[in-house]
């Protein structure tokens, strides 16, 4: 909200403008009914009835001005603060590691930014906006006016303002803790919906549509039971604060008839309290209804609020330089790992992977494979041990830096729903459109993009959906080709290709790998013969290390026994 000052100072100045104007004019009503009443003939005191008219139609245009300038100035206050709030959130989870994105739902996280800045600041905003600064301005300023009329009404008013806003605040504290409970479960059937509507082809393929929506079903009838109780509270406080107006307004009206039949106050008076008693109900009701508003939209706001100060699980180092890759050597020094305590992925891992050299690894699943490309990444940092990248240890580097050095083609590519071009230029954002066409051409996806009616400005639909999983993999390899980066990681890149479409790629990766320090994940054994030395993992550790012919020369070589065991060229 600081960086917004200017509209904010608008923006309250206007409603405090507005305020005190609207005070200001049932002190004229009052002086109108006075003179009114006086028993003045009519042709003496109209000139001056006129006036107090034209008085009070200037303050009735004072009021629609100023609140003119809090409108345009609230506008561009909260127009601005939320953008600034939505930009802060997104970055806060841009900067969230892989496990926390592995453990949350898309759905969910766009549900809570929109909770934050919504539901979460626009309600209060508008809450502290439009109803508590008027309402301390014309609580202060109506105290003011009647104790100068009537200090008895000001007293009683005071004390009763008291009491009602300490019941109103303690009745809302109360409501919060099943605010948040209905937050949560908000949260939870959100994440439901998009987690379905995620794997939509998957329910139709095995039939659960039924099941499917009995269990959002399920979440969504615990989420409006909880709502149907959360209304019903503020129900039971719109209750409880009507019988403390009635109290208010007859405990007032009684003092103001007995003074009025005391001769103490003039029926100016009497009209001028009853007038400020309709401002304050108004502004109050709206208060009680605003606070467990605020109250609710803290409980909207959590949620995201707890994430955006939640500990990153990988953050660079102070002073981090930027990584330089010169050769591209890597060495694996000692490394540990574990997803949970209980189950270590990599231990102890070492290995020394020369400049320029294409290494593949290989293993059954869950042997550690994937892990090892995940801590080169620093998707996760290691519990033990270093990764060195041309004698600089990556821990000790920026992230950006680090990945900006290394290629990486996954085995599953996920696509943005843009167009081909903005998904193969994502490797290279500055490359001009032929070179963006000739990536595509060496990873042999310039083929079916031309066959296509909006060739490369066709939208690939979310997560890349419109195209089959070897368009997306070759898509990947033209985004990997337009990097060129010093190091290159394989999550086995031809998996979802045909034979042909294989035949051709690896003639595309050939050359993508030439003088690139390359690391290649394989399952499909036969892919990797042709590389200059396999590393077999096997319970997180190196098993044995060489070249295809001499593993398979190998006695009781775990390699030798799963080419073997293969069937078909691939490795489960």
């Amino acid at each position: 909200m600081r960086q917004h000052k200017p509209s904010l100072f608008f923006a309250v100045d206007g409603v405090v403008g507005g305020s005190i104007f609207s005070i200001i004019q049932p002190i004229y009503y009052k002086e109108f009914f006075d003179v009114l009443t006086s028993g003045e003939p009519p042709e003496q005191v109209y000139d001056t009835l006129i006036g107090i008219l034209l008085t009070l139609i200037a303050l009735s245009v004072s009021v629609w001005l100023t609140y003119r300038v809090a409108d345009f100035g609230n506008n561009a206050f909260q127009t601005g603060v939320k953008a600034d709030i939505k930009e802060h959130a997104f970055s806060a989870l841009l900067h969230h590691s892989y496990a926390f994105f592995a453990n949350s739902f898309a759905g969910a996280l766009v549900r809570r930014v929109h909770r934050l800045s919504g539901d979460g600041f626009e309600v209060f905003a508008d809450k502290v906006l439009w109803t508590f600064v008027p309402l301390a301005v014309h609580l202060v300023g109506i105290i003011i006016v009647l104790w100068f009329n009537l200090p008895l009404f000001a007293i009683v008013l005071i004390v009763w303002f008291v009491v009602f806003t300490t019941i109103q605040t303690a009745l809302s504290i109360w409501k919060i803790r099943y605010d948040i409970v209905r937050a949560e479960r908000d949260s939870h059937t959100t994440a439901l919906l998009s987690d379905a509507l995620t794997n939509h082809p998957t329910i139709q393929l095995f039939a659960r549509k039924k099941y499917e929506f009995k269990r959002f079903r399920e979440a969504n009838q615990d989420l409006r039971r909880m709502m149907f109780f959360t209304w019903n509270l503020g129900a039971m406080i719109d209750a409880i604060q009507y019988v403390l107006f009635i109290i208010i307004e007859f405990t007032v009206l009684y003092i103001a008839l007995n003074a009025w039949r005391d001769g103490a106050i003039t029926v100016g008076t009497f009209i001028l309290v009853q007038t400020y008693l309709i401002h304050i109900f108004g502004r109050l009701w709206e208060f009680g209804r605003a606070v467990r508003h605020i109250f609710s939209s803290f409980a909207d706001a959590r949620e995201m609020v707890e994430i955006m100060l939640q500990p990153i699980d990988v953050i660079d180092v102070p002073g981090a330089k930027a990584l330089t890759v010169k050769n591209g050597e890597i060495i694996f020094d000692r490394v540990s790992f574990s997803y949970q305590k209980t189950r270590r992925v990599l231990d102890r891992f070492s290995t020394l992977i020369h400049a320029g050299e294409r290494i593949a690894l290989v293993g059954h699943s869950g042997a550690g494979k994937s892990t090892v490309v995940k801590v080169l990444l620093r998707l996760h940092d290691l519990e033990s041990g270093k990764i060195m990248v041309d004698g600089q240890n990556i821990q000790k580097v920026t992230q950006d830096s680090l990945r900006a050095s290394i290629s990486f083609v996954p085995q599953e590519p996920i696509l943005f729903h843009r167009s081909l071009m903005e998904n193969i230029r994502y490797g290279r954002l500055d490359a001009a459109e032929d070179e963006v066409v000739r990536a595509s051409q060496l990873a042999h996806c310039d083929e079916f993009i031309q066959d296509l009616p909006d060739g490369y400005d066709t939208l690939v639909g979310e997560r890349g959906i419109k195209l089959s999983g070897g368009e997306r993999q070759r898509i990947a390899i033209a985004r990997a080709i337009l990097k060129n980066a010093p190091i290159l990681v394989l999550d086995e890149a031809t998996s979802s290709l045909d034979s042909e479409s294989e035949m051709m790629i690896q003639d595309a990766l050939t050359k993508l790998m030439h003088g690139k320090t390359t690391i290649a994940i394989a399952h499909r054994l036969s892919t990797i013969k042709q590389m200059d030395r396999i590393i077999v993992i096997d319970g997180g550790r190196l098993k044995e290390e060489g070249t295809h012919d001499e593993l398979i020369k190998k006695r009781l070589s775990l390699y030798a026994k799963l080419w073997k065991l293969q069937s078909g060229g691939f490795l489960g």
